[in-house]
């Protein structure tokens, strides 16, 4: 016998356990993948052919399991014991056929009925996916192990009786499976897919859905007719053949997937389609709201509190959220948004009931080439959200990010956002006021606006203040003006930093006088019509217009200038340099760009936030050996490399943040000698404001706009496949939407906390005496584990060859490299070995050597320092290894 792990149900082949997991777990794909389902096996894959091919070849001499304990089951109705779960449900329906009343077995269901179809009917749709947990209390009992004379091996390639497969996977009689309807979802789900994450027309596919019924039903009759021929013959058995016709003809038109494509099936057409979607599938359509209909201006919508109520159905959200709720701050540490003054003074956050933490974002972006002839005629304004409440890092994935509205860039600029975000603002109010239903808590839940994430002129645009940064008071966190950024700097205290009471009186000015005063135009729209939103505290920086497309690429075009105007080397060397380095894993991902030969005349050397990163990360390994010590343009990019990974530091103290304060004032005075004749941008008086910021929002690595902006890959991928620009905001909504309920409906809301698609199994025995040690100790009864060469958890990958950061060592972190990945008790550990480091002030980065310790160590992946892997790369003889961001181990801070 099988036992599957994830329900426990017992099988009798590897065949009908790999059969039960696809029709029956389907819903436990996490991000897509299939999970394998034989016990202890942490294996998942992105394909079904894929996890069989696994199965066959890895757990080929699986025949005979452990033995597992049976469940027996008691009749509540009359106290009949000792059934099976298959006899159970039978045995029920033996009280329904005699029109007694029977109760729902099921917790938390006061549901009863005497009739036996209407309790079929309520168990498939209310109770489909259960387990044994989910049964009332002294229904289910265990009765002992299996008898091993009970037990049966059938090979994968013994023939199995489709009678034994039904009976096996019921839970009741066969007729409850309902099979056609399972299959015609799945056809549905890849129809969907088709069409909305591929991209194909939909002309395309009913064209190919109308051959392929065509095929179906017409020219297979004659393969099928001769082989039910075939087989009767076999058995010998005569028939006549118009019977063997009408059996014939009724197996080519009765399958599922021939009915549900047929001219009268719910798939047929793509009206037919569109509706089978948004009732099975949970497709939340955009509404369309008209701004003036004479001139046929309209914007999308999709319902923020419809949308709210969707996402919170699902139990592991709600159980993230809890979780999160339940976190105990840590004294002077800034790891979340909760951590910081804005949230803390907030009386309507900081309340002990539970409350939903809303996050927008707002953007402008081109949806057709940019320097095309329709550059600006399709630019669309998006504005997303996302649930603030959740973890950190749990909106990397682009499917957790959702659409509120979406217009023409145009129509914001002419009626404003008060009009464009009316019906949004309206679901806030009353989200705010009275709160949404959550069916799993039975309450009404309350939530408001936490913050608004955008770039500097989407902030200024929606907060209402000047979205010109030529003159003026161009700062949105204080009240200085552009003159004097130049000499003045903000740990002087020269500049008033806004507050309410200010903001106040400044936006009275502006509407009395109808002028700009100190910056404001008008009232943030947000401001006007939420209680526990104020625009002075709910705009955070963003550290990717600020520092990796603004700050960083100016001050690396500066310095570059000037070190190949002392002739350390020539802008072809440079480029060589940096197009020839050798990248590896994330780095060759993000590798960055040439520098263009116009870096000079511009001030700067363009390129995305991704490719900035790396460059001035890696810069010291790429030309820090043929630079002196001494180089002023040097020592200034170490600086700002340092401030870089500081700023992206994804927990913070008040000893880091004034670390970080003392930085960025030592970089502006040594940026200015170095430059006198430079003048400082306003995006250099955003980054003096970080360290408040911090202090204020917690981490900015949390808020910035990075993940928001990829999102909008998608929008562009269907305008260049639909190539239809007719109300091409309602066409893209329409499509995001179908593309959410896809991964919605085929994901689980959990991320599998590990994948992996190769395993080695190995007896714990063959490893090395302290590796089997060290295991023992926090795994006493472990027998085997599963080795491999590389595992992703939680978006991560590990490899062979990466180095990790473990404790410290003489004030310095501690560094190892991984020479193998192993999985006990599906949880991540690592052999790892020494190495010993040193910090080199010229590179910024840390010498590795060999260890005198050659002992094979295990680390497990919870006991990090830093999840992020690193790299290690030869500079010359010297082997280096650079941080990726700002690390604290012990209470010693290290880059």
């Amino acid at each position: 016998m099988w036992q599957c792990k994830h329900c426990s149900l017992e099988l009798a082949s590897r065949y009908l356990l790999l059969k039960h997991f696809r029709q029956t777990h389907a819903h436990l794909r996490g991000s897509c993948r299939y999970p394998c389902p034989y016990t202890d096996c942490p294996c998942s894959f992105d394909t079904w052919s894929k996890l069989l091919n696994h199965t066959y070849k890895t757990h080929a001499k699986q025949l005979t399991p452990k033995p597992v304990e049976l469940p027996t089951f008691k009749c509540h109705v009359c106290s009949r014991r000792d059934l099976t779960e298959k006899d159970f449900f039978q045995h029920i329906n033996g009280h329904l056929r005699h029109n007694e009343t029977v109760p729902c077995m099921f917790l938390g269901c006061t549901f009863k009925t005497n009739i036996y179809s209407t309790f079929n009917t309520h168990k498939n749709r209310k109770h489909r996916q259960h387990s044994l947990k989910d049964f009332i209390a002294n229904v289910v009992s265990t009765s002992g192990e299996l008898d091993q004379s009970h037990s049966s091996a059938v090979g994968p390639t013994e023939s199995v009786d489709i009678d034994q497969e039904y009976e096996t996977l019921s839970c009741g009689d066969a007729s409850e499976i309902h099979l056609p309807n399972l299959i015609e979802e799945k056809i549905a789900c890849i129809l969907l897919k088709l069409e909305n994450i591929v991209h194909i027309p939909k002309t395309v596919i009913d064209e190919v859905l109308s051959e392929l019924h065509y095929i179906l039903s017409t020219s297979s009759l004659p393969v099928t007719r001769a082989i039910v021929s075939d087989v009767l013959q076999s058995h010998k058995l005569q028939v006549e053949d118009s019977v063997v016709g009408e059996l014939s003809t009724a197996l080519c038109n009765s399958s599922p997937l021939a009915t549900a494509i047929a001219k009268d099936g719910p798939l047929a057409t793509a009206y037919k389609r569109t509706q089978y979607y948004t009732s099975h599938f949970g497709v939340l359509e955009p509404v369309e709201y008209i701004l003036d209909a004479q001139r046929n201006r309209t914007f999308q919508y999709i319902p923020l509190l419809k949308s709210l109520q969707h996402l919170l159905s699902h139990k592991g959200v709600l159980e993230h959220i809890e979780t999160q709720q339940r976190l105990l701050a840590v004294p002077q540490e800034y790891r979340t948004v909760r951590d910081g003054e804005y949230y803390k003074q907030n009386s309507f956050f900081s309340d002990e009931g539970l409350r939903i933490s809303v996050n927008l974002y707002v953007d402008d972006f081109e949806i057709c080439n940019p320097l095309g002839t329709s550059r600006k005629t399709h630019k669309l304004c998006g504005v997303y959200w996302v649930l603030g409440n959740l973890p950190p890092g749990s909106h990397s994935t682009l499917n957790s990010i959702y659409l509120a509205v979406l217009c023409k860039s145009d129509d914001v600029k002419t009626y404003g956002y008060g009009k464009v975000l009316e019906p949004l603002l309206q679901d806030l109010s009353i989200l705010e006021q009275h709160g949404v239903f959550i069916s799993q808590l039975g309450q009404f839940v309350k939530g408001s606006v936490q913050c608004v994430i955008a770039d500097n002129l989407g902030a200024h645009g929606l907060g209402g203040f000047v979205e010109s940064f030529s003159a003026g008071s161009v700062c949105r966190f204080c009240i200085g003006v552009k003159s004097d950024f130049q000499t003045k700097d903000v740990q002087s205290g020269a500049f008033q930093l806004r507050t309410r009471d200010i903001h106040d009186v400044h936006v009275q000015s502006a509407q009395e006088n109808a002028t700009i005063c100190c910056g404001v135009k008008k009232q943030c729209v947000l401001t006007e019509h939420l209680s526990h939103f104020h625009v002075t505290t709910g705009y955070p920086p963003d550290i990717v217009h600020d520092l990796f497309e603004g700050v960083v690429p100016v001050e690396l075009a500066r310095c570059m200038s000037l070190l190949i105007s002392k002739k350390y080397f020539t802008f072809e060397r440079l480029n060589t340099l940096i197009q020839t380095f050798p990248y590896k894993w994330g780095d060759r991902t993000n590798r960055p760009h040439a520098i263009p030969r116009s870096f000079t005349s511009r001030n700067t050397i363009g390129g995305n936030a991704h490719e900035n990163w790396t460059l001035i990360r890696l810069l010291p390994f790429v030309i820090g050996h043929i630079l002196p010590e001494d180089e002023p343009a040097w020592q200034l990019i170490l600086d700002l490399k340092d401030i870089v990974e500081l700023v992206v530091a994804p927990v913070h103290t008040d000893e880091t943040i004034a670390y970080l304060e003392a930085k960025i004032y030592d970089h502006r005075q040594r940026y200015l000698e170095l430059f006198p004749h430079v003048k400082l941008l306003p995006k250099h008086h955003f980054l003096e404001h970080y360290p408040q910021m911090i202090r204020c929002f917690g981490p900015l690595i949390v808020l910035w706009t990075m993940r928001f902006e990829a999102k909008h890959s998608f929008f562009k991928q269907v305008a260049r496949h639909t190539n239809c620009f007719k109300n091409i905001p309602r066409s893209l909504a329409t499509k995001h939407q179908f593309m959410l309920a896809y991964h919605t409906h085929s994901s689980s809301v959990k991320k599998s906390s590990l994948e992996v698609t190769h395993v080695s199994i190995l007896p714990v025995d063959v490893l090395n005496e302290g590796v089997v040690s060290t295991l023992k100790q926090s795994f006493p009864d472990v027998t085997e584990v599963h080795m491999a060469n590389n595992v992703s958890s939680l978006g991560i990958r590990y490899c062979e060859g990466m180095i990790i950061v473990h404790g410290s060592a003489d004030g310095l972190p501690k560094f190892h490299e991984i020479i193998k990945l192993c999985i006990v008790k599906e949880k991540l550990c690592f052999l790892v070995k020494d190495a010993c480091a040193w910090y080199r002030e010229h590179y910024g980065a840390f010498e590795l050597s060999a260890s005198p310790n050659t002992e094979v160590a295990v680390i497990e992946l919870a006991d990090l320092v830093d999840p992020y892997p690193l790299v290690d790369y030869m500079v010359g003889s010297l082997r280096m290894v650079m941080l990726k961001r700002f690390i604290i181990v012990k209470g010693e801070y290290h880059f």
